[in-house]
């Protein structure tokens, strides 16, 4: 299969999906137990491994049937060196499974890729924090000695690019940028807000995305995305017209407009309405011309994903 490290096809313009809320459809609808929220040791286990494939296939089935490119993402949200350990993984086995998710998702590739369907493997990340708080915020030389790890395993398998998703403030941004790019990967940041469309750090989004960008230069993300939010969390801050909303490449809404405080008390998932999700997400795209990368986030499942499917393409 083609790499797309040098020439990512998402950037392209044309329409791309991915998945939804990993975690949350596996333990609401497999009803699996993932210890601090944690996809990644699923990876270790041979029923694991196919309850993550079966995860895929109706995503990858959508954009094949759409005729549209598709970004598949790993499971290693929590794979970093602080939640490895709280699941009993120590930095060796992590770089393992961190390669072995990659690996595993490339498995599914050879079925569903085609000249209308070019599939890009993302190779996740997730906050060093909790994701919905800044907690130990580190500055961005910390937060790039900190990720090196998990971004070295992604480099040295068939990962095409990084994303970094529920990112809670700029420094941390920089820092996976920065180590990203020195390893030769393209990265995609995606930064998470509350209810007031601002970040858990308190730094508007067209903050955020400018201190990074002007922090790394040349080694800026390729992209943007917003992931762990609503729409109607952030929609009133993406003003028409603004030149860095063309940052903004990709969207993974959550399905509920509750903030993270309530979904973290949450004892039910909150599926939201998938069809209404669907028109928030085409208003957007009318909005935002460079939006293109289409998922979803906590709540979505393959039912989200074809409800935006419908709308926008």
């Amino acid at each position: 299969m083609p790499s797309y490290r040098e020439s990512l096809p998402q950037l392209a313009g044309s329409p791309f999906l991915t998945d939804g809320g990993l975690e949350t459809t596996l333990i609401f609808h497999d009803h699996l137990d993932l210890p601090c929220f944690a996809a990644f040791p699923l990876v270790d286990a041979p029923r694991g491994r196919e309850t993550l494939k079966a995860y895929f296939r109706p995503y990858l089935e959508k954009a094949a049937a759409h005729g549209v490119g598709f970004v598949l993402s790993t499971p290693t949200w929590r794979a970093n060196a602080d939640w490895g350990a709280r699941v009993g993984y120590s930095a060796q086995e992590l770089r393992r499974v961190n390669s072995e998710s990659v690996a595993l998702v490339e498995e599914l590739r050879p079925a569903y890729a085609c000249d209308r369907t070019a599939i890009v493997i993302e190779g996740v990340l997730g906050p060093r924090g909790d994701g919905y708080k800044v907690e130990g915020r580190m500055t961005a030389a910390e937060a790039e000695r900190y990720h090196a790890d998990q971004i070295e395993a992604f480099r040295d398998s068939a990962a095409d690019m990084i994303g970094a998703f529920t990112i809670t403030y700029p420094e941390e941004a920089i820092g996976i940028a920065r180590a990203a790019a020195r390893n030769g990967l393209p990265a995609a940041i995606a930064f998470t807000v509350e209810t007031d469309g601002r970040l858990p750090s308190g730094d508007t989004l067209r903050s955020a995305i400018e201190q990074v960008d002007q922090a790394c230069e040349d080694d800026a993300p390729v992209y943007y995305m917003i992931n762990c939010a609503h729409p109607t969390h952030f929609d009133h801050v993406l003003v028409n017209g603004e030149v860095w909303l063309d940052r903004i490449r990709g969207l993974r809404a959550n399905a509920s407009t509750m903030s993270h405080a309530e979904l973290d008390n949450a004892q039910e998932l909150d599926a939201g309405d998938p069809v209404d999700l669907g028109r928030r997400y085409r208003d957007l795209r009318e909005r935002m011309p460079r939006l293109s990368v289409l998922g979803g986030c906590c709540g979505t499942d393959h039912r989200h994903i074809a409800a935006i499917c419908d709308a926008c393409l």
